[in-house]
Parts: structure tokens; C-alpha cells; sequence
């Protein structure tokens, strides 16, 4: 197995959930995972973080995917903590493995950064939503200050391989209208204690426009 291989594997898994789990990120998280109702897909769930901010009285289903076996094992783990029964699934977000008009809500945090078409899964994910459904999103990317986002584009082509294919320079409230939500932000700013080209953050609700 070479060392990149290895990295991804072994290590990529490691970094996310340490780095993905800050205490700044995960109050923002407890914010806004618990707005999920109904039947809930929720992308890139590797990790199982978001569990613990689940209102499980007011979900009737719950389903996720990721790609890497590592994180899924967390995602599992966590997810028999809580007690409740998970459909989680190896997968990704280019093409979720759920039907038309399947959920109520989808939840996506900090995974728009690392797919490998954007476009494509904001596509996937309106897909998967029942009309009037939720996207929840909480995801880091392209800085509104242009010094910092000259910044992104230096740092970006040696941070990728480090941090598991993680993109510092892609829009993020603008690629949720653009796939066909009516959106709602809900907050925007630099993390707090973290270097700003790899700390500008944006969340809010996407709410499926036609069906």
C-alpha cells in the first residue's frame, strides 16, 4: 500500500473527525442538525457526528452514505450509542441510492468541499427531497474577501491531498439557490481561531422549489 493510499485510508478519516468535531463547528452544528424532521437522509454521514444532535422524536426514518469504510464504521458506532435504527450505506453524493421525492429532509455538513462534482450532488440532493423538503447546510468554502480568497488559490492544490480531496475555493450558499433551492442563511463568518483561508464558513436551509 503506498503512503498516499495509507493516508487516505488511515489517516484522512482520523483528521476529519478531530478536525470536523472543533468546538466552534459543533456549536454550530447543535444548531442546526436538530431543525431535521421527518424522514432524513443525511450525506457524507462518515464520522457519526451529527448524530448526537438528532431529535429523534421528531424523525420518523433516517439514512445516510459515505464513501470511506472508516468513517461509516464511526457513523455505525455512534449511531447504535443513540439506540435508534440507521439505513447507512457505502456511497456517493453524484448518485445517492435513494428514489425520487424519498426524504423531508437532507442534511449536509462541512462534505460539499471534498465530492467531486458539486454541481451534480446539489442536483442529487434536490432530487432525493419531497417537494417543499429541506436542505440543511453547514459547509466551508470561498472566502467573500478577495485577499483571502487569493490565498485559497495558492494553498488549495497542496490542502486537497492532505485533507482528503477538501476544496477551499468553491461557492457554497450561491451552489444551493444555482441547484434550484429558495434559500434562508442563517449565519456566515470565519471560524474563530483558524487561519482564514480554511476557516470561512456559511450555513442556512434550501428549501425545494417545484417538484
Amino acid at each position: 500500500m503506498g503512503i498516499a493510499k495509507w493516508w487516505d485510508e488511515h489517516g484522512v478519516p482520523r483528521v476529519i473527525k478531530v478536525a470536523c468535531g472543533a468546538p466552534q463547528i459543533m456549536k454550530l452544528r447543535s444548531q442546526l442538525v436538530p431543525l431535521a424532521q421527518g424522514d432524513v437522509f443525511e450525506i457524507g454521514c462518515g464520522g457519526g457526528i451529527n448524530q448526537q444532535f438528532y431529535n429523534a422524536g421528531a424523525i420518523s426514518r433516517y439514512a445516510g452514505i459515505d464513501p470511506g469504510a472508516k468513517l461509516l464504521e464511526y457513523t455505525k458506532a455512534e449511531a447504535q450509542k443513540k439506540g435508534w435504527k440507521a439505513d447507512i450505506r457505502d456511497g456517493v453524493g453524484e448518485a445517492i441510492p435513494f428514489d425520487d421525492a424519498s426524504f423531508d429532509t437532507v442534511v449536509c455538513t462541512y462534505t460539499m468541499c471534498s465530492v467531486q462534482d458539486q454541481a451534480q450532488v446539489v442536483r442529487e440532493m434536490r432530487r432525493i427531497l419531497k417537494p417543499g423538503g429541506r436542505l440543511l447546510y453547514l459547509e466551508h468554502g470561498r472566502a467573500p474577501d478577495a485577499s483571502v480568497a487569493k490565498w485559497q488559490d495558492r494553498i488549495e492544490p497542496i490542502w486537497k491531498p492532505i485533507a482528503g480531496g477538501c476544496h477551499l475555493t468553491r461557492p457554497i450558499t450561491t451552489a444551493v439557490r444555482d441547484g434550484g433551492f429558495e434559500v434562508e442563511q442563517l449565519g456566515e463568518r470565519y471560524a474563530p481561531k483558524t487561519p482564514r483561508p480554511v476557516g470561512w464558513m456559511e450555513w442556512g436551509v434550501g428549501v425545494k422549489v417545484g417538484a
